[in-house]
């Protein structure tokens, strides 16, 4: 079991080696070198699903190499587990961080600045027979876009910043991990998934929360809603606001749930399908139903959570709504990829 997570770690690690050190005119090549046949690649709005390696590269890595010159892979998490979703069945490697180039040429209608610019994401790689076969890759282009001196949601409840990584600074999973502790991690997961499943509890919101959060929790959220810290403040940022905009909402699973050490997450696609009800994010009713694709990392410390880390295709969700934020804020025309 321990061999096969550190196999499959040792393949995205060449993969990133590879692809980080690449020329442009090859990066479809490496792709294409470290991808099955059937390759399943879902990225955030406007790049969606992909299912060639050679469109992977010409859509999202050469376009984003042109554009951040010097591109640099600063990771601050790195871990790999076997996916609670299929029994167990699959192993996922993960790969949290930021992308850091100089931002010298034009990406998506956003204009470049010419400064350091940090490209927020998160990576996870399915691993089969040497090769990955799948990838969920979600990075907050709105994220990006405020570095580049746009607005594209009005103020947000909580903080705008350059997110950094865990507090314990041990999320580099490069080695062997203890197994009981990924256990543990899951199990946390999954007792905060039930606990907070059902927004009908008797138990204040706050009381709800302690019930798998410490009490000085960080959230690290998307932009256009931020990062919020301790329980009282992220009931009032995010949790309450978020609790009180939405109506008829789905849960929809995960296609991956795992944990390795003290570090576990999942994604769905899309995890959530909810109706807004007006004010959140300071957007309007719609009377429409939409999608919400998630990523979540977190940080065990104990038996609770103490850092979760937030990915949400804020993109495609409003996207959905009828807001193309991307090219209302740019001022260029609509791009998508489906």
């Amino acid at each position: 079991m321990k061999n096969d997570i550190q196999a499959a770690k040792a393949v995205v690690f060449d993969f990133y080696k590879r692809l980080d050190s690449a020329t442009p005119e090859v990066l479809g090549d490496v792709v294409e070198d470290h991808t099955t046949d059937n390759y399943l690649w879902r990225g955030y709005h406007p790049f969606h699903e992909q299912t060639s390696a050679t469109q992977v590269a010409h859509l999202f890595w050469q376009p984003l190499r042109n554009s951040l010159k010097h591109l640099q892979r600063r990771q601050d998490i790195f871990m790999a587990g076997r996916n609670e979703m299929d029994d167990f069945s699959s192993i996922w490697v993960v790969s949290m961080g930021h992308l850091m180039g100089l931002f010298d040429e034009p990406w998506l209608g956003i204009r470049p600045t010419g400064k350091i610019a940090m490209l927020r994401y998160c990576e996870f790689n399915k691993v089969e027979n040497g090769k990955i076969s799948e990838t969920a890759m979600f990075f907050d282009i709105p994220h990006l876009m405020v570095q580049a001196g746009l607005q594209p949601f009005p103020p947000q409840t909580a903080a705008q910043l350059v997110q950094p990584g865990p507090m314990s600074h041990n999320g580099l999973m490069f080695n062997e991990q203890e197994p009981t502790q990924g256990e543990t991690t899951l199990a946390a997961i999954n007792h905060m998934i039930i606990a907070l499943g059902d927004w009908d509890h008797e138990l204040s919101l706050e009381d709800e929360l302690r019930l798998s959060w410490h009490e000085d929790m960080t959230w690290w959220g998307p932009t256009g809603i931020g990062a919020t810290y301790t329980i009282p403040r992220y009931a009032q940022q995010h949790s309450g606001p978020f609790r009180a905009a939405f109506k008829d909402r789905a849960f929809n699973g995960h296609v991956c749930r795992m944990a390795e050490g003290e570090f576990g997450g999942f994604f769905g696609w899309p995890n959530l399908t909810l109706e807004p009800l007006g004010g959140f994010m300071g957007m309007p009713a719609t009377g429409k139903s939409g999608d919400m694709r998630v990523i979540d990392i977190y940080r065990r410390d104990g038996d609770k959570l103490a850092e979760n880390w937030v990915f949400i295709d804020l993109l495609h969700f409003w996207k959905q709504q009828g807001v193309d934020i991307l090219a209302r804020t740019t001022g260029s025309d609509a791009i998508d990829f489906y």
